[in-house]
């Protein structure tokens, strides 16, 4: 059902790749270090093309496709066809659309389409040459037309302002300037703000908890073990995945509550623990442990367990620091608190001294 479209090569004008009776390639340095970069710009182009192309045939027949599958299919094809002499293709929207809209539904369309277009380039080619480009251009433009969700982009600024920025930048570079520096531009500026989004949901999941008033989600158990030891507890609660751009959020919750005798790490909501994430916990654990408090760790297993043995913060615990539920490492700092006697600020006697 995925359509085929040609990408321009531009490598056969200027690497010589005319000359067929070579039996070896001799290219210098420099020619190799173009092909390479040239090959990774069409790849790129390719995959991004045939996975959007993938995503509109779906939302068209509300069929799911495999687009690994679609991928390793185009990159085998592109690689016969070179050794062939032939040209890089990929997905083509327009295609694609037109065969959906007339009726299509499985890939032997598009199998179908491929065969008529080889008995017409093979025996009727000198009947297409007569057919004026004139012709040729005015139906590429009725398609492009048709395919284009017009209702959509007559509200896209009312949905989101920023995305609809992002598309018709994206539209102009590829007009006015490259369709490779638009691709390029549009995904990073797209990066970059969805992760800015993350990360300022994700900050409300960072919370420093002293007092059972300033929590949520907590069992009454809980509560009640934050509330006798009159805030010496600090329990730090971790939600969701911890990406880069939550270091920042992690320090500023820390920083505003250093008045505590035990630090509980809960990480018992968190799937992933980014390395920006995990160095900020591990500097908030350690200056904690220089600073004489008990530090215990709640809840980490699977991935998030392995970054932190990796980091060496597990090993700078002592023993028994590293329990299964929030609820273990309550009772045990409620404990060790009753029986050594913390003074007021929350360092141990010793530390003080």
């Amino acid at each position: 059902m995925f359509e085929r479209a040609i990408v321009p090569h531009t490598l056969h004008g200027h690497l010589g790749l005319h000359d067929r009776h070579r039996s070896h390639p001799d290219h210098p340095p420099d020619q190799w270090r173009l092909m390479v970069a040239e090959a990774l710009v069409l790849a790129v182009v390719g995959s991004i093309d045939a996975l959007l192309t993938a995503v509109i045939a779906e939302s068209l027949t509300r069929k799911e496709s495999d687009s690994n599958k679609e991928l390793v299919g185009q990159g085998i094809g592109n690689i016969a066809s070179g050794l062939f002499g032939g040209i890089p293709g990929a997905g083509a929207t327009m295609g694609t659309v037109v065969n959906i809209q007339s009726g299509a539904r499985s890939a032997l369309s598009g199998l179908v389409r491929a065969t008529i277009l080889l008995v017409v380039v093979l025996w009727a080619a000198g009947l297409t040459a007569q057919i004026p480009l004139a012709v040729l251009a005015g139906i590429a433009l009725k398609v492009g037309l048709d395919i284009v969700d017009w209702s959509f982009l007559k509200r896209a600024h009312r949905v989101s302002l920023r995305a609809a920025m992002i598309m018709y930048g994206v539209i102009g570079l590829t007009v006015f300037v490259d369709l490779i520096w638009a691709v390029a531009l549009g995904v990073f500026v797209a990066n970059v703000l969805t992760i800015e989004r993350l990360c300022k949901l994700q900050s409300h999941a960072v919370r420093a908890i002293k007092s059972p008033g300033t929590a949520d989600g907590l069992t009454l158990d809980e509560q009640l073990v934050l509330e006798r030891p009159n805030g010496r507890i600090l329990l730090f609660s971790l939600g969701g995945p911890l990406i880069f751009g939550l270091a920042k959020a992690i320090s500023r919750q820390h920083a505003v509550l250093e008045d505590h005798a035990v630090l509980i790490m809960d990480f018992t909501d968190v799937p992933v623990l980014g390395v920006s994430s995990s160095l900020a916990l591990e500097k908030i654990i350690l200056e904690d442990l220089a600073a004489g408090r008990e530090v215990w760790i709640a809840g980490a297993d699977g991935d998030v367990l392995k970054r932190l043995e990796r980091l060496g913060i597990t090993a700078a615990l002592p023993a028994g620091r590293l329990v299964a539920t929030k609820q273990e490492a309550l009772d045990q700092a409620e404990a060790l608190l009753m029986d050594d006697g913390r003074d007021a600020s929350g360092v141990a006697p010793a530390a003080a001294a």
